[in-house]
């Protein structure tokens, strides 16, 4: 029987799964209909295998306890890794970010991952980033070089500028990754070559 609301039923558990893809990033209304309805009719089979490993991933993944990036070891396996330059710290604001300078293999030093950039229209600032904990990693006394790789966002760059300037006042030398990217543009949406090429460019910074 159709609802008075416009939606086909009144099905709890089907609205429930249509509401929570929504929470994924570009996913509206209307995408997350077609992924439901597809995933039932379709492909139940991916939808067992996409369920169960959500719920892996839940259960079994954690912070890495150096680089914040996720890990199902207390370190990761680049932080643990004796092939690492550990004088050298990318700060990255999201893990796809680190992906994207590791495949332009021309970095070989080590990661923090930021989960996230200042934002303080969305109530994001240094607490949320936990800022102290990047802080403590910088400086423990390896560390020789900092470089800054946040986006060429507004928000990336008040987050390098306003790192840059608490990290300096640490003693540590900091630069910051070169324009060869584009103003606005995102490591994770960057072809290789123009990320290595900005790695290899970068500059002191502030």
């Amino acid at each position: 029987m159709a609802a008075s609301n416009g939606k086909l039923s009144s099905n709890t558990s089907l609205d429930e799964l249509i509401e929570a893809l929504r929470c994924l990033p570009g996913v509206g209304p209307k995408s997350a209909q077609r992924i439901t309805y597809h995933l039932l009719q379709r492909d139940r089979r991916g939808a067992e295998r996409l369920a169960g490993a959500l719920e892996s991933a839940l259960e079994n993944l954690q912070h890495c306890i150096r680089c914040n990036n996720f890990t199902e070891a207390d370190i990761c396996d680049r932080c643990s890794s004796s092939r690492r330059d550990p004088g050298l710290l990318c700060i990255v604001e999201m893990p796809v970010d680190a992906i994207s300078m590791e495949q332009t293999h021309a970095y070989q030093g080590l990661y923090y991952v930021l989960m996230g950039r200042l934002s303080p229209l969305d109530g994001i600032g240094p607490k949320e980033l936990a800022f102290e904990r990047l802080f403590a990693r910088a400086t423990d006394g390896l560390v020789t070089e900092v470089i800054l790789a946040t986006n060429f966002t507004n928000e990336g760059e008040a987050t390098a500028h306003y790192l840059s300037e608490l990290l300096r006042a640490r003693g540590l030398k900091v630069s910051r990754i070169a324009r060869g990217l584009p103003v606005g543009g995102e490591l994770e949406f960057s072809d290789a070559a123009t990320v290595a090429q900005a790695l290899m460019e970068r500059r002191d910074y502030g």
